[in-house]
């Protein structure tokens, strides 16, 4: 079982989102496309594409294919329905589904990168901080410093020891987080 505010988190921590509302229900958008909503009957709604919705159908029995015009445009499911990693994993797919090809691609290369492969990060962070840092678009020390210790950890993949690594790193440098 899921909540609004986990689907909020996991959408949030994606690049170029945003919160807004669609016909009266909670919706997150990329660059103004819509990938996620909320109904007011507490399901989730996500524009997936067709082999991840196909995906959606055959791992979740209690969701359901969304179609517009006669044509599959995506999958609902309640929250109550639903756990939270699932969640995280469908809201991320529905994302790239939407997103500008370019910052999908951009994303999808961040994920790729091993730790500490792109600028001046610190290994030691792991590999879930990295990829998660490097989506949000930061990959130096220095973008880290503009941050706050609550921005960072509202990061899907962040943690506390992700954040007192690159804290230490930052005071070495003589430098702390915004």
């Amino acid at each position: 079982m899921t909540t609004l505010a986990q689907l909020r988190k996991a959408a949030l921590a994606l690049p170029e989102v945003e919160e807004t509302t669609h016909f009266g229900m909670v919706a997150f958008t990329v660059r103004g496309t819509g990938f996620a909503s909320v109904t007011k009957d507490h399901a989730v709604q996500l524009n997936l594409a067709e082999p991840d919705l196909d995906a959606a159908l055959a791992d979740l029995p209690a969701g359901e294919q969304v179609l517009r015009g006669g044509r599959p445009i995506g999958f609902r499911i309640p929250l109550a329905d639903i756990n939270g990693m699932t969640l995280n994993h469908l809201v991320r797919r529905a994302w790239f589904a939407r997103a500008p090809k370019r910052l999908a691609a951009s994303v999808a290369a961040a994920d790729a990168a091993p730790p500490g492969a792109g600028g001046d990060l610190p290994a030691a962070i792991g590999a879930p901080a990295t990829r998660a840092l490097a989506g949000a678009g930061i990959t130096t020390l220095g973008q880290v410093a503009e941050r706050s210790e609550a921005e960072l950890l509202a990061l899907h993949g962040v943690g506390p020891r992700a954040v007192r690594i690159l804290a230490d790193e930052l005071q070495c440098r003589g430098l702390t987080l915004g």
